[in-house]
């Protein structure tokens, strides 16, 4: 059971070194891209619902 474990961890470990890890500054730009559609987003949800709430206000009224 054990030599299967650290078969299983040294399999991981060769894994990880082929690994194509991102540079500091496509983390950085990525991490802005994603801030920034995560912020236009939750405006234009908040925009068509605020229209709909507008709408089914103006229809409950009638």
């Amino acid at each position: 059971m054990f030599e299967r474990v650290m078969g299983y961890l040294k399999g991981v470990r060769s894994e990880v070194r082929r690994v194509s890890w991102p540079t500091r500054n496509e983390v950085i730009s990525l991490t802005a891209l994603i801030l920034l559609l995560t912020v236009v987003l939750t405006l234009y949800i908040w925009g068509v619902d605020t229209v709909l709430q507008a709408i089914l206000r103006f229809f409950a009224l009638l």
